[in-house]
């Protein structure tokens, strides 16, 4: 996520972005509390639950007139399809991961982030690395192979939420819309599949909505705990600096370590000792880099 370069920092930016990095900080005992519900089904209500919030966010700021000439062009919605998907993905791997005993590898996914969308400009859009740029690619890259190394398997998740985030980010830059209408346009595409598969589930008996009152709360839950994060930022991110966002970006990663680790009893061990400081140590470069840009 990148922010457009404004010359200061305000406060009211500061305060809606950074309350977005806690949301997602704090997301992982929501989903944990989720995790005996298969990820496919949780998906789904995050999409349907998130529909209504994000349509009225933009009927409020009279936002979805700019929708129509997108939904009009088969190029356009092509790519929309592309996003939605690439975010379904990725919200996927994310709450099987913290269900099934993996939030540390979605720390680690989330923290190399930055780093493969660097690498995306230089491979995709001819972006020239800096040599600082080079040298966290690198100290990133040995992390991972650590972490493989120990593993005896390349760490699939972190690389997972990575990759598709990485890709989501791009052609959500190539998208003409705001940040709220592509958020909705997404939501929009995906609701249909959402409805087909909950009604299946429905049909099947084996779906979760109305079988206790925790799960039913939980998973309408689900919309709140998506859509207000991301409004939040986009709305916070028009008052930073990108130095700002670059720091800020690593709250959550680290909020998610910290709880996998404390509270979840995930292990870290002598490869995460080795390979977690290598690649915070990669970001540090990243960031000193975006000081020198604003």
């Amino acid at each position: 996520m990148t922010s457009q370069n404004t010359s200061q920092d305000t406060s009211r930016g500061f305060a809606f972005a950074l309350s977005a990095y806690l949301l997602w900080g704090f997301l992982p005992f929501f989903m944990k509390a989720l995790g005996h519900i298969p990820p496919p089904e949780v998906i789904a209500h995050r999409v349907l639950w998130s529909l209504p919030l994000a349509a009225l966010v933009l009927v409020l700021r009279g936002a979805w007139r700019g929708l129509w000439p997108i939904l009009k062009q088969p190029k356009m919605l092509l790519m929309g399809c592309a996003t939605a998907a690439l975010i379904s993905v990725n919200w996927g791997i994310y709450v099987w991961a913290i269900g099934s005993g993996h939030a540390l590898d979605a720390a680690l996914g989330y923290y190399i982030n930055p780093l493969f969308s660097v690498f995306l400009g230089a491979v995709l859009l001819g972006e020239k690395l800096k040599a600082r740029q080079r040298v966290a690619l690198g100290l990133a890259a040995f992390g991972v192979v650590l972490l493989t190394w120990e593993a005896g398997k390349l760490p699939l998740v972190a690389l997972g939420l990575t990759v598709t985030w990485g890709f989501y980010a791009y052609l959500k830059r190539r998208l003409p819309l705001g940040a709220n209408e592509g958020f909705f346009l997404e939501i929009l595409i995906l609701s249909p599949i959402a409805l087909a598969y909950l009604l299946w589930l429905g049909a099947q008996g084996t779906g979760h909505f109305a079988g206790t009152t925790a799960d039913t709360v939980l998973l309408m839950c689900c919309g709140l705990v998506t859509a207000i994060p991301l409004m939040l930022y986009a709305n916070g991110a028009k008052g930073l600096r990108l130095s700002t966002i670059g720091i800020l970006q690593y709250v959550a990663p680290t909020m998610i370590l910290l709880i996998a680790v404390l509270a979840f009893g995930e292990t870290f061990g002598l490869a995460q000792v080795i390979a977690f400081p290598l690649i915070w140590a990669a970001l540090a470069l990243y960031t000193s880099a975006l000081f020198r840009k604003t």
